[in-house]
């Protein structure tokens, strides 16, 4: 990985200091596609590039635009995932899990996976990796600084050789030292992706290599609560609150190669288009978990935090997960009807570890789990007048039970008024931590055989200048969780057992959010508020019945309007719940019901200005915990974060 990043570090100064300069952005005329980025500079006057003619596409082929204005919803997402984080609580470190708030956010595959999903928040998935297409270079550079020593940078690049031909390269560190004892991260995500298509787009390619490693310093929460709530002066410094663990940490780290690729049969698109498909994803995971110590100090006395182990020390956990995926589909495209794609893939994993384990009572606790999983379906997509839709429907045809049905349906009523719909129906694989796990810990070793997980999903969304709104209604059967099993005695002894289990009754989750900005003049209240309800016998799926975040800024311009600044006050807030808890041996979290969460407000005070195409973001996070109660938690013994200002910018070339 090192040498990527100082390979990296060496092209992006080259092609950053190659780049000329521009003239200003108001001459732009760019409504003309270039041959090559080199024809552009040998022209005396060069055509200078709109905004619209740099492109951002998903892998369903949706487009948006690179964005550099300085607006609320852009400062939301200056933080470690860059995306908007309502409904997510972050632990007391940068780079460390994040506590689910908002459980629709939820993202569900029928494939089963690693698991680990508590070391996944900033693993970037094949669907999230994004392509482009640009009329000229774009580099943008991310900084954003952490908690005591270190730095949280992101650079990007992104190219066209021709207009055919695209490649980015990206780079996304963090090195956060935190506040509390045994608490580094240290994480990479480097990402690679070209995009390309023939003149006549009768062969279209989009593929990308990614290299992600994820380190955390595990310190299983503090030990004494009461010393951090009592707001004692001596525990300010909180390297003095003891925690449970002292020198564990667990590692994620995987590679994947993906390409998603399509050919038109016949020589020129007309009214009716044959495609031949094909979908590669082949992808490698690790996780370990290391424990040179087994023994926790609380106090004066000696505990074993994760119970007997088959060794006296030095635990060394690792999982390995393999996945190979291919799709290869026919797809006709007629211009009245829309596009019908059937297609058949082969998905294949293995899950594995280095021996094989004999448990209590005899059982054997195998060393791998090897699933080769085929399934047809098929995809209808309708685009016309204000519709668009899509539509997917896939079943297993192998002995493993698997399908997902997938409707979408979206209307534009205009360019402001737009209404989303979607309904899923998921029956889905475990992920494979669930059915075989393996550690020196003895009461960390399982090997089950789960149902599948039925998940029913109603979704509406709308969007107008007056009011955004989301409601989704989930129904969930056979639901799979990690849980408490610790005995009364082990308890006492502060002994935390952690094991997988499933519900068999039915959890009904209603969830209805809203968003509105209430303006005047140059002042501004911007409002989002969550309401959750969930209908279960037994307290499995917690979460807090209302979440609100609340912005009151002024925003103006200063100095000819060379300076474009936003200053104001986000107010947090959700109710007291029962927060699921973390387990580091596992890299999940896990239901509890013995502690309370919430109930306690988050101020944070900002600074936001953009000159030119450049943002800049100051911020004191939770500057109210200098003076209001020490009762603000992420999870159960493990505090929120402490008072602390941040800096950081975002800044974009453009050639």
């Amino acid at each position: 990985m090192r040498i990527f990043f100082f390979l990296y570090l060496l092209v992006v100064p080259i092609l950053l200091f190659s780049q000329e300069k521009n003239t200003s952005k108001n001459n732009l005329d760019m409504n003309t596609k270039y041959s090559s980025i080199t024809d552009t500079v040998k022209k005396k006057k060069a055509k200078i590039a709109t905004i619209d003619q740099y492109q951002i596409i998903t892998l369903e082929h949706d487009t948006t635009y690179v964005d550099t204005s300085l607006t609320l919803k852009s400062a939301y997402r200056h933080n470690y995932l860059r995306k908007d984080n309502f409904g997510l609580l972050p632990f007391s470190n940068i780079g460390q899990t994040y506590n689910t708030l908002q459980y629709s956010l939820t993202d569900f595959s029928p494939y089963p996976e690693i698991g680990f999903r508590g070391k996944h928040f900033n693993f970037l998935e094949a669907n999230q990796i994004n392509y482009y297409s640009v009329a000229t270079p774009l580099t943008e550079l991310f900084f954003n600084s952490t908690i005591n020593k270190g730095q949280n940078v992101d650079s990007f690049i992104t190219l066209n050789t021709s207009k055919n031909l695209n490649f980015s390269l990206a780079y996304r560190g963090l090195r956060s030292e935190g506040d509390y004892i045994n608490q580094l991260t240290s994480t990479g995500n480097f990402r690679m992706t070209t995009s390309y298509f023939t003149t006549d787009r009768r062969y279209i390619l989009n593929a990308h290599y990614t290299y992600q490693d994820i380190l955390n310093e595990e310190n299983g929460g503090i030990t004494t609560p009461e010393n951090f709530e009592s707001g004692d002066k001596n525990f300010a410094n909180r390297q003095r609150l003891q925690v449970y663990l002292t020198d564990a940490e667990s590692f994620l780290k995987g590679r994947r190669l993906f390409f998603d690729h399509g050919f038109r049969i016949n020589p020129k698109e007309g009214s009716n288009n044959l495609y031949v498909t094909h979908q590669f994803n082949y992808e490698n995971k690790f996780f370990e978990y290391n424990q040179p110590t087994l023994t926790s100090n609380v106090g004066n006395t000696t505990a074993l935090r994760f119970g007997e182990s088959y060794v006296t020390g030095g635990i060394k956990d690792q999982t390995r997960f393999e996945k190979l995926y291919n799709k290869a589909g026919l797809a006709y495209e007629n211009v009245l009807l829309g596009k019908f794609n059937f297609f058949i893939d082969d998905y294949r994993s293995n899950y594995k570890y280095n021996r094989i384990i004999m448990g209590d009572e005899g059982v054997r606790i195998p060393d791998n789990l090897f699933l080769q999983i085929n399934n047809v379906g098929g995809q209808y997509e309708y685009q016309k007048n204000k519709w668009n839709g899509r539509f997917l429907y896939t079943r297993s045809i192998t002995n493993q039970s698997l399908s997902d049905l997938d409707a979408k349906l979206r209307y534009d009523l205009n360019d402001k008024i737009k209404f989303d719909f979607r309904y899923r129906n998921i029956n889905k694989l475990p992920n494979n931590n669930y059915n075989l796990y393996q550690s020196s810990f003895l009461k960390y070793n399982w090997y089950n055989n789960f149902k599948n997980e039925k998940i029913n999903t109603l979704s509406a969304n709308v969007s107008t200048p007056w009011l955004n709104a989301e409601v989704q209604y989930t129904v969930l059967k056979d639901h799979l969780y990690f849980a408490d099993v610790s005995s009364p005695a082990e308890k006492d002894t502060l002994t935390q057992i952690i094991n997988p289990a499933q519900y068999g009754n039915v959890i009904n989750y209603l969830s209805v959010k809203a968003s509105r900005e209430f303006k005047f003049g140059r002042f501004a209240l911007d409002n989002t508020f969550l309401y959750q309800k969930v209908d279960q016998s037994d307290l499995i799926l917690n979460v807090p019945d209302f979440v609100t975040r609340n912005t009151f800024y002024y925003s103006g311009y200063f100095f000819k309007k060379a300076l474009y600044m936003q200053t104001g006050i986000t107010f947090n807030y959700f109710t007291e719940y029962y927060g699921n808890d973390y387990n580091p041996v596992i890299g999940e979290f896990f239901v509890q019901n013995e502690k309370k969460i919430g109930n306690y407000a988050n101020f944070d005070f900002f600074v936001n200005a953009r000159i030119r195409q450049t943002r800049f973001y100051l911020k004191a996070e939770h500057f109210n915990a200098a003076f209001s109660g020490n009762n603000y938690y992420s999870a159960p013994n493990n505090p929120y974060r402490d008072f602390v200002i941040r800096f950081g910018l975002v800044w974009n070339f453009f050639q």
